[in-house]
């Protein structure tokens, strides 16, 4: 790339293309991916017209430039963000609405059988919900939510 015919890229603001494109780095915006969208551009719109743009009109020119040749990854980063967000509204969920949990033996394998009950559901309670203090357990006027919170639901 010669200085001259790409100085219009000085006006990139690449984190507001990674925000746009919701991305989190620019390491997964291959370096090949973006000289080709700037060649693109400027073989399309020509140099002299990309310099009289603003700022963010040419990040939304670079954004959807980069839309297209990204299309695969977008889409497979779109798939794995609603996949994780589907595992954590099944194990979310169910603990606003008094639903099923599901709960994996091998996580309570330490856990003596012959302890005392409230013991036991209290070992539950932290391994569901993680390790929190028993200091704010107590506390009523402290607590936000009107669930009940005299027992443990599981």
């Amino acid at each position: 790339m010669s200085e001259k015919e790409f100085s219009w890229t000085v006006k990139l603001d690449w984190l507001n293309i990674l925000n746009l494109l919701r991305l989190n780095s620019i390491n997964q915006i291959s370096e090949i991916k973006r000289e080709k969208a700037i060649r693109r551009l400027t073989k399309t719109f020509g140099n002299e017209i990309l310099l009289d743009l603003e700022g963010d009109e040419l990040d939304k020119l670079v954004v959807n430039e980069l839309k297209e040749l990204m299309k695969k990854e977008l889409s497979l980063k779109s798939k794995r963000e609603e996949k994780i967000e589907k595992e954590m509204r099944s194990k979310i969920i169910p603990f606003k609405r008094g639903g099923i949990i599901k709960i994996d033996p091998r996580d309570f394998k330490d856990l003596d059988p012959n302890a005392d009950p409230e013991d036991i559901i209290k070992a539950f309670y932290k391994k569901i919900m993680g390790n929190q203090d028993d200091d704010d357990e107590n506390d009523d006027d402290k607590n936000k939510y009107t669930e009940d919170s005299t027992g443990y639901y599981i």
